[in-house]
């Protein structure tokens, strides 16, 4: 979550104090917002929340996948599915 009081900097500021910057939101764990003339124009995630993000929107974009196949009716029965997996673990 992003603090309003600690977390927003303008553009200029993160210029001159990129890395102490960087440091607090290592350290913070929270993103920084970034504004140019007063608008939020980025925001700045480290490393590991990046991918965090990533992969939670990739899980959602595979389950939206998931649910329009399901409605055209492109999917297997969730037993047969099942089964298989269960034959492909017992060659193991």
């Amino acid at each position: 979550m992003i603090d309003v009081t600690q977390d927003i900097h303008s553009l200029t500021t993160f210029k001159r104090n990129s890395s102490g910057l960087m440091k607090h939101m290592k350290k913070t764990g929270r993103p920084l917002v970034l504004t140019v003339k007063g608008k939020a124009e980025a925001v700045l995630l480290d490393a590991s929340a990046y991918q965090e993000v990533a992969s939670q929107l990739d899980a959602v974009a595979s389950i939206r996948r998931g649910l329009a196949q399901a409605r055209k009716g492109a999917g297997r029965p969730v037993d047969e599915v099942f089964d298989e997996l269960e034959r492909e673990d017992a060659l193991r």
